[in-house]
């Protein structure tokens, strides 16, 4: 019954947000503001050949229920549960680029997740081939960028080296100036790898009010797929290496022929199964693929002081039974978490906000930002279960939040919410509230 009446309310939560914003359609057509725009290829001219920009958050963050590993699976004995608060600096970036001339240039972004991190995954040869950690810290320490690009034209560049890979929105708009929430949408965030990045090759180019990417990529990691967030750590590597024993496609295409309205289709397709080191010859296996496909949708509109951003994305993985049974009988001390993992995944939602302060005549005033906004979205990394596959309800879920965006100067947001996320009626709900500052720029253009 639950999933069953999922479409209608998420019909009625889309239609409910459009009704709170503002109807801007109706005035006369202005100029068009930022459309979320790229963060390279559409910024003014550059003033050195030297481009050095940089983003980063910083939130606190108190949930008002429990942590414990088995709020799912025992939900009656957490209900009434003290909650917990946490600070954490989910993404700082910091991004380096340079033009060589004649249609040479290169980038590189390196990011730090959490606060960064000193850990690493690898074989012991002498301990019977047993996986070995030493963390000493947590957080992330990531080459999300790496590349060298040759332009032959607005229209025709390649880039080759480690690359964004753009499905959905987040993966192309992830900077937190282009989102409402405190942390990035929360759909998009579990079932895919966000910030997905890869070492492959990726041919773009702007035609008219068409701008289109395809990219030719290694394929995911089936071993690292799970209930909880699907393909989300397919794309990452343990090791010192990605294995490519299977490779993907991906592409995204835009357009911007409407005044401040950006609307954008992308995809994504790969086996996943044979990019493992611990590969099979059983029988059973021989023709499983995993293959991978991803489609999504998302657009953006931002003009007369309102923005209205949205998304719809759709997963499935063949072979996903064969796969978790294969991903179960791995070693305990493996980097598989060694969980079930669904045939489909979905996620959808939709963000709308408005700029109080673009109503004053006062100058100074409008020179800032002021954002009431809200936010609903769906999500379900078990959507659809193939075989015996167990299907874990708690990893559906709706979502809502509320809040306020204040810019004091274009490239600095200070963002407050309270956010809500409703499970299925035998699990606990998950409220909770969050502050937050944020800033995103380039301090040689």
């Amino acid at each position: 019954m639950y999933r069953e009446n999922m479409k209608k309310t998420l019909l009625i939560a889309f239609v409910l947000l459009f009704a709170i914003c503002p109807s801007a359609m109706s005035h006369e057509v202005a100029t068009p503001g930022a459309v979320d725009t790229l963060v390279q290829e559409q910024k003014p001219r550059k003033k050195s050949r030297l481009t050095i920009g940089a983003y980063g958050e910083a939130v606190m963050t108190y949930n008002f229920f429990s942590d414990k590993y088995l709020r799912y699976t025992d939900a009656e004995t957490y209900r009434n549960s003290a909650g917990h608060g946490r600070f954490d600096l989910p993404h700082v970036v910091v991004y380096l680029g340079y033009d060589f001339g004649k249609g040479w240039s290169a980038g590189t972004e390196i990011e730090f997740e959490h606060g960064g991190t000193e850990s690493a995954v690898e074989i012991e040869e002498e301990e019977a081939g047993e996986y070995e950690a030493e963390v000493e810290r947590g957080g992330e320490v990531a080459l999300e960028q790496f590349w060298v690009q040759k332009s032959f034209s607005k229209a025709f560049n390649i880039r080759l080296g480690h690359i964004i890979v753009p499905v959905g929105a987040t993966n192309q708009y992830h900077m937190p100036t282009q989102f409402f929430t405190n942390y990035r949408p929360e759909g998009e965030n579990t079932i895919m790898p966000c910030t997905w990045h890869e070492t492959g090759v990726s041919l773009w180019g702007l035609v008219g009010d068409w701008r289109y990417e395809v990219l030719f990529l290694p394929g995911l990691d089936s071993d690292r797929f799970g209930r909880q967030g699907w393909i989300h750590d397919g794309a990452g590597s343990p090791y010192e290496f990605k294995i490519a024993n299977a490779f993907a496609g991906a592409f995204r295409v835009d357009n911007f022929s409407v005044p401040g309205l950006r609307m954008s289709v992308s995809g994504y397709i790969g086996n996943s199964f044979a990019n493992t080191l611990s590969s099979t010859e059983n029988e059973k296996y021989k023709s499983v693929k995993g293959t991978v496909m991803i489609g999504a949708f998302d657009f953006a509109y931002d003009d007369h002081n309102t923005i209205i951003r949205g998304n719809f994305d759709y997963g499935h993985l063949t072979d996903s039974e064969m796969i978790t049974r294969y991903n179960m009988t791995m070693r305990k001390d493996s980097p598989s978490p060694q969980q079930a993992v669904a045939s489909d995944a979905i996620a959808a939602g939709i963000e709308c906000g408005y700029n109080f302060f673009g109503l004053s005549k006062n100058h100074k005033i409008r020179e800032q930002k002021f954002f009431l906004f809200g936010r609903y979205e769906y999500y379900d990394s078990m959507f659809r279960t193939e075989g015996g596959v167990q299907d874990y309800e708690w990893c559906g879920r709706h979502r809502i939040a509320v809040g306020v965006n204040y810019y004091p100067i274009k490239d600095i947001v200070i963002k407050g919410e309270y956010s809500l996320g409703m499970l299925a009626p035998q699990y606990n709900n998950e409220p909770a509230i969050s502050l937050g500052v944020a800033y995103s720029g380039f301090f040689i253009p």
